[in-house]
């Protein structure tokens, strides 16, 4: 495997990362509060962004979503991009494709997930009943890809649901709470294996994700360790500092490279459901010792609300438990190994 980036790769990765790093202050994001910074999302789309993971693949976008992190960027780029462009590219129709990616690729179309299934939206002649508590980006999006009880995928119009109640999060992920009571759907992805192939896509998206939070927290704590002074030197050089950093460095590292991998898998068509797993799991335990370790790094100014590197803390945590928390991972992985399906 190589895990090194295509030219085209590289020049959207450079590219998102001059955009999050221009738009993406820590004054705007405090004036969007918990909303979408609608601004930033229209440069990305103007941009290109989103229209080209088509062609770098889940790996690209992996490295689009982790500089998204490294600033906490309000825009619902990895929503879109797993359960609507890459999940209508690989599972829809040719005439779904056609309808829906050009919308998904100018950011006109914004689509999110009600994932994983929770077995609590029935389906009667196309029809969706049932609630799903929590829904990120859902108060941005057009369409919501909704899981029934069988695991077939349904692609949703928002305006179509019955109601969507504002639901704040830990992190602003301008989220809510999706009421169906025989909304319309329509079904993507009617051979078996959609509805696992999204989910593993959207772990090992949001894992990359939560690599460029710790990344960003990581960054601020050594910027403010070492002009920070105590005891007439800086905090950076204490020896307990520096080995806190080093294992916040290695567990940020953990989270990339197992991310990379299962992106590469997917992307090669190859089994990549314990990758998948692997890389979620680094997320969500590592995860949240970084963005600890970011915050008590920064001493009395971590326990600030307003101070940037919280916003890293709050993203960390949400992360954590997406899809799946820690243990919740490792018992499906316990259970891959029982099948010995685990490649």
């Amino acid at each position: 495997m190589d895990f090194t980036p295509t030219e085209e790769q590289e020049a959207v990765r450079e590219l998102a990362a001059r955009i999050f790093g221009d738009l993406a202050t820590h004054e705007r994001l405090a004036a969007a509060g918990t909303g979408t910074d609608a601004e930033l999302w229209k440069a990305l789309c103007a941009a290109g962004l989103p229209g080209a993971v088509e062609e770098t693949g889940l790996l690209g976008l992996v490295l689009l979503l982790e500089e998204q992190g490294r600033t906490t960027a309000q825009v619902p780029l990895a929503a879109s991009c797993v359960y609507g462009i890459l999940a209508v590219a690989r599972h829809g129709t040719e005439e779904q494709r056609a309808r829906l990616l050009p919308g998904l690729r100018d950011g006109t179309t914004v689509v999110t997930g009600a994932l994983p299934a929770t077995g609590g939206v029935a389906v009667r002649e196309g029809r969706l009943g049932g609630a799903v508590d929590w829904v990120p980006w859902l108060r941005d999006a057009t369409h919501v890809l909704v899981p029934d009880a069988e695991r077939g995928l349904w692609l949703v119009r928002t305006e179509d649901a019955a109601r969507i109640e504002p639901v704040e999060l830990t992190a602003p992920w301008s989220a809510g709470r999706l009421v169906l009571d025989g909304a319309a759907g329509e079904r993507l992805g009617t051979g078996p294996g959609a509805y696992e192939d999204v989910l593993a896509a959207a772990r090992v998206a949001f894992a990359g994700l939560q690599a460029g939070v710790c990344a960003g927290s990581l960054a601020r704590a050594v910027e403010y360790t070492s002009v920070r002074e105590q005891f007439g030197r800086p905090l950076s050089t204490h020896q307990a500092v520096q080995l806190r950093a080093a294992d916040a460095h290695m567990d940020t590292e953990a989270i990339r490279v197992t991310a990379y991998e299962a992106a590469w898998r997917l992307d090669e068509g190859l089994d990549a459901t314990g990758a998948a797993l692997t890389a979620a799991w680094w997320a969500s335990e590592a995860g949240k010792r970084v963005v600890h370790t970011g915050q008590h790094l920064h001493g009395g100014m971590g326990a600030d609300l307003d101070h940037p590197v919280h916003r890293h803390f709050l993203w960390g945590r949400q992360l954590d438990a997406y899809l799946g928390c820690g243990t919740e991972l490792l018992a499906e992985l316990g259970d891959l190994l029982a099948k010995g399906d685990l490649s």
